[in-house]
């Protein structure tokens, strides 16, 4: 059977590309560990600098055999017997511009093929000691000039904040009525695209301040929220942070107004979890986690995550 023959006849798998991200981390174990498990369910492609995979302490004692793909787009010469990569030659002595370089490579497949791109953790203190840079979901909406919004997906339930990556004491300055309807917009916008698929029953705000300000004594954040919100007949609220997470309905989707106040319990009650990225032309994921430098090389990291972005 020609390869042409083989592409076609597989048509119907999935197809995702994988971003590496940093080898100073769990990210070559947890992908090792996860092979067998995936090899005949999914294609996948590892966009990664092939030398420093073989150097990495953790490969050279779990090796699997590797195939180099030199035709990214079409896979044709796919083996799913063996590691498919695609090298990305490093560009700089600076570990940060490697990585973005291979960012930038595997946000530019995706959007050619519109296959899905999943994203291994990265250290973003090597990157913010360089350059400007908040986090993926902002990077990707930076390189793509899209409006990005970071949905934590888990099979208990799932969370938007509406501000991410940034200092607790700047929160209060995106708690104004042009930051909240374009927020809330967008996202009713992406979710109704057919690439995502997902669907809420219930779909709640949680307040800014304690007990939803307390009729505007503790400020007049949520009185502006809880007038905002009427306009989205899907929006339910708004709900106090300390008491929403006591009786969870499945399928239900909870808007934050920061980071924590919606991570924290999620990453507590989800076992199974992944982070998309709203906004782009193509699905791109992530493991709910970070790198993981502590226990790396011990053979121990949870591949639930990953899993269940090559999955999804």
């Amino acid at each position: 059977m020609n390869l042409k023959n083989l592409f076609m006849e597989n048509q119907d798998i999935k197809k995702k590309y994988i971003f590496l991200g940093d080898v100073d981390s769990i990210n070559i174990e947890i992908i090792i560990k996860s092979f067998n498990r995936l090899k005949n369910r999914i294609f996948y492609i590892l966009i990664c600098n092939k030398p420093d995979l073989l150097k990495n302490r953790f490969y050279k004692k779990n090796k699997l055999d590797i195939n180099e793909i030199y035709d990214p787009i079409n896979f044709l010469n796919y083996k799913k017997n063996k590691l498919n990569i695609f090298n990305v030659s490093n560009i700089s002595k600076e570990k940060h511009l490697n990585l973005i370089n291979q960012i930038k490579v595997a946000n530019n497949l995706a959007n050619i093929t519109k296959y899905d791109l999943v994203t291994m953790p990265i250290n973003k203190s090597i990157f913010k000691k360089k350059i400007k840079f908040n986090g993926m979901t902002e990077y990707f909406g930076e390189i793509n000039n899209k409006y990005t919004i970071m949905l934590m997906l888990g099979d208990k339930f799932s969370i938007i904040p509406l501000t991410t990556h940034i200092n607790l004491k700047h929160v209060h300055k995106s708690i104004n009525s042009k930051n909240i309807n374009f927020f809330l917009n967008n996202i009713f916008k992406n979710l109704q695209k057919n690439i995502y698929r997902f669907h809420f029953e219930h779909i709640k705000f949680l307040c800014y301040n304690p007990h939803c300000g307390e009729e505007g004594t503790l400020g007049k954040e949520d009185i502006l929220i809880e007038k905002l919100i009427k306009k989205f007949k899907k929006i339910e609220g708004i709900y106090s942070g300390d008491s929403a997470f006591n009786k969870i309905e499945k399928k239900t989707l909870f808007f934050s107004t920061y980071h924590d106040q919606a991570l924290i319990p999620f990453k507590i009650f989800n076992k199974k979890s992944i982070n998309i990225t709203l906004g782009l032309n193509y699905r791109r994921m992530s493991p709910a986690h970070g790198t993981a430098k502590d226990i790396k090389n011990k053979f121990i990291a949870d591949n639930t995550s990953y899993l269940t972005c090559l999955l999804f």
